[in-house]
């Protein structure tokens, strides 16, 4: 009997369907080449609608349900009752297997070539990418492509050999090293194909980086076929995803968890970071020459990243968004918003997603110090004050006021001001409100809520978070080249800026001071900082539980633990005085949540129907 996964890699790619949008130009193909290989392959328009399936097969990591779960670090904590069902929940608890055909996880569930959010997967999806790349591939070294120039067909060429390497990337993360299949599979052979070492498959996914980053422009707006769908061009690979993608590759494969194992010591492959700093350092110089469509944003516009508001459902990220998936519905947003806010005043799902306070914690001070550094400044008394400029864009704490318009009932008046201090009405109740003493308002403007109601379908809000963008290629660089040239002022040749240089670029943007000289003296003391600058900059987008796990720190104190901020007011709300300005009493961390993961859990378990297939394809430890 055939299992999901044999289907998945044996699924015979039969409909030319259109999978970006605004590219209706693509959907004008012959009609015969629904049916006939030679006319699906023959030019360039139909060649392309068979590519553009597969953009269509990632997930929207934000909005893949109704509430969406993609923070898995020690960074979110979740209400309990009507959260328990999301993938944060079953991750704290170690129960790593709830997420086989979990409806409300991205990365396994029924899923569609063409469907909308809901069915949207990694592990179907990129089963079923890889035979479709696969499939292209062959037919251009069978020659079916006949009616195209070389632009077209290394257009053509580029993606395929891009899309092979991402959906690899995107299965191996989680689940390790797998049989790297380079060709068409025929139907009617048993399976024998061997798993690989993750470094094995990082070399391979490397190599169809490399080629596609050859092959691809760098602006699809700037060549012949891409001024026919010119403006809509940002969604399709091109020479700095390639390059963004091989130097993660390279970055991935030389951390400690793929380089030393669930069980190794937490040390680096230089080797292989000195290859990803290559790559990053290749794309860092374009960008910084000019030579892209691609800049950093002023911090002004740091929003625009995560939403927009009356631009007609413009796609979020700006110059900075290199990686994104399409939308499959931008105004799926309103229950995901719904989530980051205390349920009283919204209209959700009774559930609220709240930064945890030891993640809070990451956010240091304005001078660039963490907060437990004798020298930073912090004081318990007054704890917001004199912060990260990021962590007043991106968290809500005490005293802010949340509410601008008028509460017509007189009684709602409590929830104009977040009460976010012990036994305050923002935080008493576990089931609707912050379980943390705090919220994350990163993705969400201080008018949502059902009084200024200043967001949703009738203000065009749309959410949505980039899988790269270029703050995230400074920062795998500085530690790309800080561990493979050992040292915070290691550089790749030919790039100026050293592991320190291009970390403090980020905290410029953001208006922080840069490291300070004891952060840029020795390794150890410079990945402390890289790490929380990943923490901060990388806030609530997905990446912290990849991070943690790949650095083999994800079963470690104190990042197996989920805190809540417990506080007094030391006076009566001040609604004339700055927020930043109030003084506390009793300043302290509860733990509310102790995750208790062993080794295991550094690595996804494959489903028993898969691993049962034949030998070669078994099971990771200690599953």
């Amino acid at each position: 009997m055939k299992t999901k996964f044999t289907y998945y890699l044996y699924a015979l790619a039969t409909s030319l369907l259109l999978s970006v949008a605004s590219c209706t130009d693509y959907l004008d193909k012959a009609p015969e080449s629904v049916i006939s290989p030679d006319e699906a392959f023959k030019n360039f328009i139909n060649f392309q609608g068979f590519v553009e399936r597969m953009y269509h097969l990632t997930p929207d990591l934000a909005k893949h349900y109704w509430v969406s779960s993609f923070n898995w670090g020690e960074d979110e904590v979740v209400t309990i009752g009507n959260g328990e069902y999301l993938m944060g929940f079953s991750i704290d608890r170690g129960n790593y297997r709830d997420y086989i055909g979990k409806g409300a996880s991205f990365l396994d569930r029924n899923w569609s070539a063409g469907g909308d959010r809901f069915q949207k997967s990694i592990w179907g999806g990129s089963w079923y990418g890889i035979r479709v790349a696969n499939m292209g591939l062959q037919a251009l070294a069978d020659g079916k492509m006949t009616d195209a120039n070389q632009e077209e067909r290394n257009l053509v060429e580029g993606q395929l050999y891009f899309m092979r390497a991402w959906f690899y990337f995107q299965l191996t993360q989680y689940w390790g090293g797998l049989p790297y299949i380079e060709t068409v599979l025929p139907s009617d052979e048993p399976l024998t194909l061997p798993r690989e070492t993750y470094r094995e498959n990082a070399e391979k996914m490397a190599a169809d980086f490399r080629k596609a980053a050859e092959l691809l422009p760098v602006d699809w707006n700037n060549t012949e076929v891409g001024r026919r769908t010119s403006g809509n061009n940002h969604l399709r690979a091109n020479k700095i995803w390639a390059l963004a993608m091989l130097g993660k590759t390279y970055l991935y494969a030389g951390s400690p968890l793929m380089t030393n194992g669930i069980n190794g010591p937490r040390t680096y492959d230089a080797e292989m970071c000195k290859k990803s700093a290559d790559a990053f350092a290749q794309l860092l110089s374009m960008v910084e020459s000019g030579q892209t469509q691609y800049a950093l944003v002023d911090f002004k516009d740091y929003s625009s990243l995560f939403y927009t508001i009356q631009q007609g459902w413009l796609m979020p990220g700006g110059s900075e968004a290199i990686i994104r998936s399409p939308t499959y519905g931008a105004d799926s947003y309103w229950r995901q918003m719904n989530s980051y806010q205390p349920s009283p005043i919204a209209q959700g799902d009774g559930i609220v997603l709240a930064p945890a306070a030891n993640y809070v914690n990451y956010y240091g001070m304005a001078n660039g110090l963490p907060l437990n550094d004798p020298e930073s400044g912090f004081d318990k008394t007054h704890p917001w004050k004199g912060r990260d400029p990021r962590f007043y864009n991106d968290i809500i704490y005490d005293g802010v006021k949340v509410v601008s318009g008028t509460i017509t009932n007189a009684n709602d008046e409590v929830w104009r001001y977040a009460n976010l201090y012990t036994g305050g009405n923002y935080s008493n109740d576990p089931r609707t409100v912050s379980r943390t003493g705090y919220l994350n308002y990163k993705f969400i403007p201080l008018g949502a809520n059902i009084w200024d109601n200043t967001y949703g379908y009738s203000y065009a809000t749309h959410f949505h978070l980039s899988w790269v963008r270029l703050a995230d290629v400074y920062l795998m660089y500085a530690e790309a080249a800080a561990q493979g040239y050992g040292s915070p002022s290691g550089k790749a040749s030919g790039y100026a800026k050293s592991a320190a240089d291009a970390l403090n670029r980020i905290r410029e943007r953001a208006g922080v001071e840069p490291l300070a000289d004891k952060y840029t003296t020795n390794l150890e003391g410079f990945m402390s900082e890289l790490r929380r600058e990943r923490a901060v900059e990388l806030a609530f987008e997905g990446h912290r539980f990849n991070d943690l796990r790949r650095w083999l720190l994800l079963t470690e104190y104190p990042f197996n633990i989920k805190t809540k901020q417990e506080f007094d007011r030391a006076a009566p709300l001040d609604t004339k005085v700055n927020p930043k300005e109030n003084a506390v009493l009793n300043f302290r961390e509860e733990v509310i949540t102790t995750r208790n993961l062993s080794s295991k859990h550094y690595w996804f378990p494959f489903k028993t129907d898969d691993v049962s297939m034949y030998p070669e394809f078994y099971q990771n430890p200690g599953w």
